[in-house]
């Protein structure tokens, strides 16, 4: 099966291909993303983009993602709240994939992240995604938001799905990088879990996330690492702020979970990111990477061998995942 190119376009192409009826999914700026006429399409707000040129930050251009392979099997589109999330994967289509997008720090990207494995269906059928952010100048003056192109309204607390049929002969796999394993540190144990901490257990005793972090000097490129039974679950860390007490994460924490920081890596973030995604098959139909690979690795005007895509909040491949990239392919046989 061709698989269409994911591309970096005007407002103006962007609105061409949703006015063709194509069934897309979008990436942008909220102006721009909320400026869009409707259409078969859902949306999220991010400015940072790996495109065919290299890596951009741009708030007024749009990241396309063409999901329409098949002319006899039409994609559909849902949106749902915390209540009915858990039906995502039931409403999936027997062959095919789903693709998600969810708003960063809502109460559906919270419930998604604590309970996304114990989904009915899920791991039985792919699903990939990402989660809304905003420009990082904007933190505190904006919140990330979805849309569902069917109507124009901005949501700040659904997620938006499109289920993707596919013939019998083609299927979707899956494929996660990942830079980072459990390091050989202290054990970090929280009692409550969410989007920021103030205290935890290191070894066992109650102390604070963020004057500890401060103490041993951790480079916060390096995430929170949770072992589930052999895959390692990042958990990353935005901002670290000793005298409010206050450590603040790109993903939830959660009690009775083992963490870890993450192994440091011998060169530089640029190196071993760069190495890690040598491997990834050429022809994606979906991919994403996480915003802090590509600050960390500055990426700006770079390119990702041939991967390209948003630069996200969170990236879901299954579960919700924070520092990867994740990368969906189409197999015919």
């Amino acid at each position: 099966m061709n698989t269409l190119q994911q591309l970096l376009l005007t407002p103006d192409a962007t609105a061409e291909m949703i006015r063709s009826g194509a069934t897309l999914a979008i990436a942008g700026d909220e102006d721009v993303l909320a400026a869009l006429p409707d259409g078969n399409w859902i949306g999220g707000t991010i400015p940072y983009f790996m495109s065919q040129d290299g890596g951009v930050t741009t708030r007024d251009k749009l990241f396309v993602t063409p999901l329409s392979f098949h002319p006899d099997l039409k994609p559909t589109i849902r949106h749902y709240d915390a209540a009915s999330l858990s039906q995502v994967c039931m409403e999936a289509p027997a062959n095919g994939f789903s693709l998600i997008i969810l708003p960063a720090f809502s109460e559906v990207h919270f419930e998604y992240a604590q309970h996304a494995s114990m989904y009915e269906e899920m791991f039985m059928k792919p699903l990939v995604g990402w989660i809304s952010g905003i420009h990082l100048d904007d933190m505190g003056k904006r919140s990330p938001k979805v849309r569902d192109g069917r109507s124009g309204a901005l949501q700040e607390n659904q997620a938006v799905v499109i289920h993707v049929p596919l013939p019998d002969n083609v299927s979707a796999q899956v494929s996660i990088v990942n830079l980072f394993t459990q390091g050989d540190g202290d054990l970090i144990e929280f009692d409550s879990s969410g989007f920021e901490a103030s205290t935890c257990r290191v070894n066992g005793e109650v102390t604070s996330l963020a004057k500890y972090l401060t103490s041993i000097k951790h480079d916060t490129r390096l995430p929170l690492v949770a072992d589930y039974s052999g895959a390692m679950i990042n958990v990353s860390l935005k901002a670290v702020d000793a005298a409010k007490d206050n450590v603040q994460f790109y993903g939830p924490v959660f009690p009775h979970v083992a963490y870890r920081l993450a192994k440091p890596f011998t060169g530089s973030y640029e190196a071993a990111f760069g190495h890690a995604i040598e491997d990834l098959p050429e022809k994606a139909g979906f991919s994403c990477n996480c915003v802090l690979n590509y600050l960390y690795s500055e990426l700006e005007g770079k390119r990702t061998g041939h991967v390209t895509g948003p630069m996200t909040f969170g990236e879901v491949a299954y579960v919700l995942l924070n520092q990867t990239v994740v990368h969906l392919t189409l197999e015919t046989y």
